[in-house]
């Protein structure tokens, strides 16, 4: 092997020779980023949940997620890749955010996923609270421009303060769009749902650049509308992916923070993501996620599924000689 080729990928612990409840939970019980010379795809969590409104929690999401993420398997078949074989991921365990200043955590989250994705790595964050898409998406924009967004939610996160504050869980994608980090014709919010504080709400979320297809619309159109409509706004943009795990019904994920009933389906949401494969994603987050309220990991097992899904989709698609036959 000369020396400018990399390793073959390091994956996942063999779960038929180490029990998948023994030992360290890393996620999908892959390599830590210390173990391996080089990482396409990087798993980091950001236990912070101070830009909360509601119920607080979501600081111990990460290792929550990754708990529930111990049954992972190595072979994706509906997607038909090995996202651990073909590429290298790791988990580069938790990024510290100051849990009592806003303002210093989100420039801590941007100064460490800056660093974590340099030589083209991508992250798949989880959270956390949905403060944390801003920094995230400030690091992306600094490597690719203005992104499309993808945001799975029940709620806008577009509105403007909270009590004054103008980065909370709320405000994410407003700022982003005030400092150009979205594109305005691109971007697109799934899962909408739920009683606003007012008409303005969704004349304010249009004019920063965001499409709505709304939970109910889910039901009405079925997936397969969903995707066609989700493939033809994002067009060939680089697409940035963020998963409010309240975009899930609350019977499908109990365990977040500000819960809306008529929310998707698991099944729902994962087929969706699955269409996104091929898609330049530059990067992802799954949040919300509030251990103190799930039951027997229905929400965690969700979540971890849900990055799995988008790592799947990250996954490059390599042609053999069966697949031509």
């Amino acid at each position: 092997m000369s020396p400018t080729t990399p390793a073959a990928p390091i994956g996942p612990s063999d779960a038929s020779q180490s029990p998948r409840f023994a030992g360290i939970a890393t996620f999908a019980r892959l390599p830590r980023l210390d173990e391996v010379d080089h990482a396409d795809i990087v798993v980091v969590g950001v236990p912070f949940d101070s830009g909360v409104s509601y119920r607080p929690g979501a600081r111990f999401g990460p290792a929550h997620v990754r708990e529930a993420s111990r049954l992972l398997r190595p072979y994706n078949p509906v997607q038909d890749v090995e996202p651990f074989n073909a590429q290298q991921v790791v988990d580069a365990g938790d990024i510290v955010a100051n849990p009592f200043s806003i303002d210093e955590a989100v420039t801590q989250i941007e100064a460490a996923a800056r660093h974590l994705g340099q030589n083209g790595t991508r992250l798949v964050t989880i959270g956390g609270d949905h403060t944390i898409a801003l920094p995230l998406l400030r690091a992306v924009a600094a490597k690719h421009g203005p992104v499309a967004v993808l945001h799975f939610d029940a709620h806008l996160d577009t509105w403007d303060t909270y009590f004054g504050a103008p980065v909370t869980h709320g405000t994410p994608f407003r700022r982003a769009s005030e400092e150009g980090l979205i594109d305005l014709e691109s971007s697109l919010h799934i899962g909408i749902r739920g009683p606003l504080y007012s008409r303005q709400d969704l004349k304010d979320d249009a004019r920063l650049g965001f499409a709505i297809i709304a939970g109910h619309e889910v039901e009405t159109e079925g997936v397969a509308a969903v995707i066609a409509r989700m493939l033809d706004r994002i067009g060939d943009r680089p697409v940035y992916v963020s998963v409010d795990i309240d975009v899930l019904d609350p019977a499908h994920a109990p365990g977040t923070g500000t819960p809306e009933a008529g929310g998707l389906t698991s099944r729902e949401l994962l087929a969706i993501i699955r269409a996104l494969s091929g898609m330049n994603l530059v990067g992802a987050d799954v949040v919300e996620v509030s251990p103190a309220y799930d039951h027997a990991q229905i929400t965690a097992i969700a979540a971890s599924h849900v990055a799995y899904e988008l790592i799947s989709a990250m996954t490059p698609r390599v042609e053999t000689a069966a697949d031509r036959t």
